[in-house]
């Protein structure tokens, strides 16, 4: 098996009696888009900033590519967005772009740099400067800084906040190009809708502890059966996929008439709500 793209291992981080995190383990693989939901002050920000090699664990491990978090190998594996990002007003995209390429000692030059404000839709906007963009565009060129030197691992902390519904379209299309290309995502983000497009499993956190992983199908109750039949849609509650089968069956030599049927999908949206809630419980 390859090397896990993030492997971060009973993790912790207290400062004085305030616990950050409390032994968290995630594993990326390459490829995957892992979601990192929980809600304000879980300990999301400080997972990142350790795997950024910004704050050093209390105790546990992070490795990224198989270096540790922090190393100049691990740091040259990442690519990050932070939430709060800001960019010199007076530089244009071209130039901010121009400049992350010293910082992280890329070679991509002037074709990197074009390649990526193209996939993130601001080919034509490379000589605009940041202070007459709008929040969306800024929220783009910060992704595509992200991107530069082709790292294994990104880090992308709410990077659809500002977007509108083309610019989140854009941004999935590239995540998806992403993973194809073998590139791994940590994604942390409120937009469940967003996450439940894009991810292939979630990890939730509160209060600093993991209380939550897996695919939403794994993690969510079944919310069960729909099926069309004469009388209109019906909805058998609790019935999974593999119960579908039985169910048209029985329908069928009960008499009824099935046009359709379609299996209901857990939210992830009821996902979260139900694992923190229940951890506070």
């Amino acid at each position: 098996m390859s090397e896990p793209a993030l492997c971060v291992e009973r993790l912790a981080k207290t400062y004085g009696t305030r616990v950050a995190l409390d032994g968290v383990d995630v594993v990326v693989a390459p490829g995957e888009l892992v979601g990192l939901l929980g809600p304000n002050g879980a300990g999301k920000s400080t997972l990142v900033k350790t795997v950024c090699g910004l704050v050093r664990p209390t105790s546990g491990s992070a490795r990224v590519c198989g270096h540790a978090a922090g190393s100049r190998a691990a740091r040259a594996s990442i690519g990050y967005l932070a939430e709060l990002f800001r960019f010199p007003g007076w530089c244009s995209a071209n130039e901010v772009l121009a400049l992350h390429q010293r910082l992280t000692r890329s070679g991509g030059a002037s074709g990197e740099r074009a390649e990526l404000l193209e996939r993130v839709g601001l080919a034509d906007a490379a000589t605009v400067r940041v202070e007459r963009m709008s929040k969306g565009m800024q929220q783009r060129l910060g992704i595509a800084q992200a991107m530069i030197g082709s790292p294994r691992l990104l880090l992308l902390d709410e990077p659809t906040s500002a977007l509108d519904p083309v610019g989140r379209r854009i941004v999935r299309d590239l995540l998806m190009d992403l993973k194809a290309q073998g590139v791994a995502v940590l994604l942390n983000s409120h937009l469940l809708s967003e996450v439940e497009l894009v991810c292939d499993r979630v990890v939730i956190v509160n209060k600093g502890k993991m209380i939550s992983a897996g695919r939403i199908d794994e993690l969510a109750a079944p919310r069960g059966i729909e099926v069309e039949t004469e009388s209109g849609p019906q909805v058998f509650p609790g019935l999974a996929r593999a119960d579908a089968p039985q169910l048209i069956a029985r329908l069928v030599a009960e008499g009824r008439q099935v046009y359709g049927m379609r299996v209901l999908a857990p939210a992830l949206e009821d996902v979260y709500i139900d694992a923190v809630e229940g951890a506070t419980r």
